[in-house]
């Protein structure tokens, strides 16, 4: 009878975990994992100045590469190109620069630094609204009702190990 007990405790065990682990391995919106390489240089530049633009590794002749502080850009047979930022990027800030490979997405930051574009090579400057960060993969993506839902499952497996455990012990009294 007992084999039976930890069998089944095991099971529910494994079962929970299956449950849990799909949210686990859940896609946590973070699109820096792709089967081609992409880079921006330098990736702190001041307004106006240039960057240049790289991929590597796509199938197709082309790569799209935008932005919200320079006109998009076409990369042809994995060449490099580079992109003028526009005067009016604000220092301090932080622009997401996409790189597309037909269709697969891979994005990477450029910061802007106070300054010109031609020569002037003051330090970052501090950004107005904080560090822009993350859950670091623990929680990122994932939705209250996800995170409610593994929480119920692993509690329910404690309770039902411990009621196991407590009538396993008053039985053996």
């Amino acid at each position: 009878m007992r084999v039976i007990r930890v069998a089944s405790a095991a099971l529910l065990g494994v079962a929970a975990l299956g449950v849990t682990a799909p949210a686990a391995l859940a896609d946590d919106g973070n699109h820096n994992i792709t089967s081609f390489g992409f880079t921006v240089s330098p990736s702190t530049v001041a307004p106006g100045g240039t960057v240049t633009l790289n991929a590597t590794g796509c199938e197709v002749p082309s790569v799209t590469v935008s932005s919200g502080v320079f006109d998009t850009v076409t990369l042809e047979e994995g060449h490099s190109a580079t992109a003028r930022v526009d005067d009016d990027a604000k220092p301090g800030a932080e622009y997401d620069v996409t790189f597309d490979c037909k269709g697969e997405k891979g994005t990477t930051p450029l910061t802007i630094r106070s300054g010109s574009g031609h020569g002037d090579h003051t330090g970052p400057v501090k950004p107005d609204n904080g560090v822009r960060a993350g859950a670091g993969g623990s929680v990122a993506g994932m939705s209250p009702g996800q995170i409610g839902g593994g929480a119920a499952l692993v509690a329910g497996v404690l309770g039902f190990g411990a009621l196991k455990l407590r009538r396993r012990t008053g039985g053996n009294a």
